[in-house]
């Protein structure tokens, strides 16, 4: 009986949360960043694909502002390798 209670208190808690969190969302005080939550449309970057090549280096296309990048990381860091044009198949360094 009292594993029943704490289970109903601790759903009750959860509810609380999830519609102060709902509430305050549709007043503009909230806003969620996280994976599925934003709006693409409102985006200035966007990770386009990644290819992974080994367990620590990979290729990332990655669009920032309307440039299409190529970035390859590796455990040191990361470098810029290039801009893509993928409309017309070219890329360049700049």
């Amino acid at each position: 009986m009292e594993a029943m209670q704490q289970a109903v208190a601790v759903l009750f808690v959860l509810g609380l949360l999830g519609g102060t969190l709902y509430w305050l969302r549709s007043k503009g005080a909230v806003s969620f960043a996280g994976k599925g939550f934003g709006r693409p449309a409102n985006r200035r970057m966007q990770s386009i694909e990644r290819l992974p090549l080994t367990a620590q280096h990979s290729l990332h296309l990655v669009s920032v502002a309307g440039r299409t990048l190529l970035i390859a990381v590796f455990p040191g860091g990361c470098s810029l390798l290039g801009d893509a044009d993928l409309r017309e198949g070219r890329t360049g360094n700049q």
